[in-house]
């Protein structure tokens, strides 16, 4: 069994850049079709702990989450347009916020409901699953540390958080053909993409990603000491519920501060090439997460995955009464799910099936549930806390 903390290292970065080779890889991307990196890159290590090869008692594993996951955050959240998401105009925001509403209103009720079946410890793990699926994997790990979720309970939330989302996001595809249908039975008003396609037509998706070192160094350090002054900080606020931890402090501080750099020239630095090492590291804590959990702890995610379906269904009709409400098309339906439940990469995708040419609404909401999905698993987590 290897134990020495840099030989740890060495196996965990490993892990993590055969995984990220062969998904960039054309030859063997195909592979990452239905359970993508982030999966593979938990696993793995997960595997290697459970099989005897490395430590999964280390200490290292807690020091490389408590210090590279809030300032992973802060980089993460640095390149967030405010300005291009309030563009959107209400209609777009609206069914968004619908969307988010109705994975609380579902994680809460499933909760509830799948309790007498799971046990009340997993109130964590739906919180940080309602992170994940308002605003995304990197969201789901922080709030992961901070409601202090044990691996046994995170574990079964991230095959939930992998299969129910991708299976939901095919049935969305196959949907796009019955876009007529739906708009003609809802009275959707089809004026609503024209406006949207005036208010994001001069929105570009591209932005320059060449790596300058020295600028990508300079914002890491200035991303470690805001963590750290946040850490410190959160060592004094109060606690309680054992949700407001000094860890969940921490994540609200960072996220908090992060925003309020992207209103800055500051948040120009990221697209040097320190926001990709930001997705680096964060991918590197996870290898570190996953190495310290267990197979044996998958035996509750078949129950899980029905709960999930439960927060789908849920989630879906609160879509759906939004829509008719606001007569919103099928595109706005399908591109704010897929905002909330699969985020950056997968939104683009449905809004440009939807509509050609749209793929930047879907960017935008996206982007907009990547800055509130640690407050909203936070907040989630706390009021299944309250039914324990």
């Amino acid at each position: 069994m290897i134990h020495h903390p840099l030989l740890l290292i060495l196996v965990l970065l490993a892990v993590e850049f055969s995984v990220l080779f062969l998904a960039g890889n054309p030859r063997t991307k195909h592979l990452f079709s239905f359970l993508p990196s982030m999966f593979w890159i938990y696993f793995l290590p997960m595997v290697l702990s459970t099989c005897g090869i490395i430590d999964a008692k280390s200490p290292l594993y807690a020091g490389i989450t408590k210090y590279l996951l809030p300032p992973t955050l802060f980089l993460l959240l640095l390149n967030i347009d405010l300005k291009a998401i309030s563009k959107l105009g209400p209609a777009a925001l609206i069914m968004f916020f619908a969307g988010s509403l109705g994975i609380v209103l579902g994680i809460i009720i499933s909760f509830i409901l799948f309790k007498p079946l799971i046990g009340p410890q997993f109130w964590s793990g739906f919180g940080a699953l309602s992170a994940s699926w308002t605003g995304g994997s990197a969201n789901m790990i922080a709030v992961k540390e901070a409601l202090n979720t044990p691996d046994a309970v995170f574990l079964p939330m991230v095959i939930v958080d992998t299969v129910v989302p991708y299976t939901w996001m095919g049935i969305l595809v196959a949907l796009a053909v019955r876009q007529k249908s739906f708009d003609l039975w809802n009275h959707s008003n089809r004026g609503i993409l024209d406006d949207l396609a005036r208010r994001t037509g001069n929105f570009s998706q591209q932005k320059k990603q060449t790596i300058d070192p020295l600028k990508a160094v300079l914002i890491i350090a200035l991303a470690l000491v805001i963590a750290r002054i946040c850490q410190l900080m959160a060592i004094h606020l109060p606690t309680g519920n054992n949700v407001l931890s000094p860890n969940a402090w921490t994540i609200i501080l960072v996220s908090a501060l992060s925003i309020l750099f992207s209103l800055t020239p500051i948040s120009r630095i990221p697209y040097t090439g320190a926001n990709k090492c930001g997705k680096w590291i964060l991918y590197f804590v996870l290898t570190s997460i996953g190495a310290r959990a267990s197979l044996s702890n998958a035996a509750q995610a078949g129950v899980l995955i029905g709960a999930g379906v439960l927060v789908i269904l849920i989630h879906v009709a609160v879509l759906l009464v939004t829509a008719r409400l606001i007569r919103a098309p099928l595109f706005l339906v399908a591109t704010a799910s897929l905002a909330n439940i699969a985020g950056l990469v997968s939104a683009p995708m449905i809004a440009e099936v939807y509509q050609s040419g749209f793929a930047s609404v879907g960017l935008l909401l996206a982007i907009l549930g990547h800055s509130l999905g640690a407050y909203i698993g936070i907040i989630t987590g706390q009021i299944c806390h309250l039914f324990i």
